[in-house]
């Protein structure tokens, strides 16, 4: 019972990383330690359905509550209080890199390692430095181009959903499909659009689903085959992902009371990164 509980609150924290823009849904799924067995249970599925529904149901139940519960409650505090929420998530994903280091700690430094560690790292600093898109594609006129094209975000929106260190949420801002979509999932209990909805959302599931599987098939080879290196790769999505959520607080006007309130909000994050990522 204890491990189920774990789970729901592991699968609470992905759910809110997935849909705030600059968080990685993998970053916290790795470091928290759920994230090579997520990734095993996606590529097989039906080998194991009694132990793949034991992780899916109660990791699912949390990770749908934070979405249903958590979302406009995020989008609040980003938007009053982003100086200790920001923090909040800093100290979660910091929490959890102990668990990651301890899989390379008795490796030798390699140059292939340090290259895979500086090219992921270089890959989520530059993207740190693009510019939202300003703009939202229009999904009222759709057709068969439209339909293909939204089959392939979501195939991009799953990479990004698994991939640690990257944003799903981020990378459809840049390609314009964050607000079409998310604006189409909240008017997804209206009746009058309902045929509508579900021609938008059907591809892009499939996307999604398709997508997801084959990206988790890559990173088990890569995990079976290059270990190591695999990790020296994360560890460059991960850490360069806690520069750019600290580069992002600059500028920010923050009062001495969000100031304390965000490092107590940092250390209590950081010991629940690393206590999640220890069960």
């Amino acid at each position: 019972m204890k491990d189920k509980l774990i789970l729901v609150i592991k699968g609470f924290f992905f759910g809110i990383a997935n849909i705030i823009p600059g968080v990685s849904g993998g970053t916290i799924a790795i470091t928290m330690g759920v994230y090579e067995e997520m990734i095993e249970i996606i590529s097989h599925f039906f080998k194991d359905l009694k132990k793949s529904l034991s992780f899916v149901i109660p990791f699912g139940i949390g990770a749908i509550l934070s979405i249903l519960l958590m979302s406009k409650v995020i989008s609040f505090c980003l938007d009053k209080y982003p100086f200790p929420t920001k923090l909040f998530f800093i100290g979660l994903i910091l929490g959890g890199i102990p668990l990651i280091a301890k899989k390379v700690k008795n490796s030798k430094i390699k140059p292939l390692n340090i290259i895979l560690f500086l090219i992921t790292f270089s890959i989520i600093i530059g993207m740190a430095f693009m510019k939202e898109g300003n703009y939202a594609v229009s999904l009222s006129n759709m057709n068969i181009g439209m339909y293909i094209v939204l089959f392939l975000v979501g195939m991009v929106a799953a990479a990004t959903m698994v991939i640690p260190g990257v944003s799903g949420s981020f990378v459809l801002m840049l390609l314009g499909f964050y607000e079409p979509i998310i604006k189409t999932i909240s008017n997804i209990t209206k009746l009058s659009l309902l045929g509508t909805n579900i021609s938008i959302l059907l591809p892009f599931g499939l996307g999604i689903l398709i997508g997801i599987v084959l990206v988790a098939k890559i990173l088990e080879f890569l995990f079976n085959k290059y270990e190591v290196p695999t990790y020296y790769a994360i560890l460059g999505f991960i850490i360069a992902s806690i520069f750019t959520l600290s580069f992002s607080l600059f500028g920010v006007s923050i009062s001495l009371m969000q100031v304390l309130i965000g490092i107590l909000l940092f250390v209590l994050a950081t010991i629940i990164g690393y206590k999640l990522g220890d069960e």
